[in-house]
């Protein structure tokens, strides 16, 4: 059974683009062997500061991946990001499906005509 995955990459921002896509492929790689797996999307967010130092840096390249794969090819796709060192930190989700757009709450009509009346006043 497949499942919808989304890593947020944090590269060393020492890195060039090259080298960066030259590691999104081998990890990629990983998923899609055997054709169980299948990329969906890859955003590349570009250099970006970070909150706090990690591992001694203060920026790092973003890059955001979203993928379908079946659950045995994710310990050894973690593996590899794990043991790279051009790579700060990763984060990998489940994706449950698209966040729900925040509705604004509905106005009470007693409120809207007292908020009129003060703004003629």
């Amino acid at each position: 059974m497949t499942r919808r995955y989304e890593t947020v990459y944090i590269f060393d921002s020492a890195l060039e683009e090259p080298a960066i896509n030259e590691k999104l492929e081998r990890f990629h790689a990983l998923i899609t062997r055997g054709g169980t797996g299948a990329l969906t999307n890859v955003a590349h967010w570009g250099k970006r500061t970070l909150a706090y130092p990690v591992k001694k840096r203060d920026s790092g390249y973003y890059v955001v991946a979203q993928f379908e794969a079946a659950a045995d090819l994710l310990p050894e796709y973690q593996r590899a990001v794990k043991l790279d060192e051009g790579v700060l930190r990763f984060l990998m989700v489940v994706n449950e499906g698209e966040p729900v757009k925040p509705v604004p709450a509905p106005a009470i009509a007693a409120d809207v005509e007292e908020i009129e009346e003060e703004e003629e006043v």
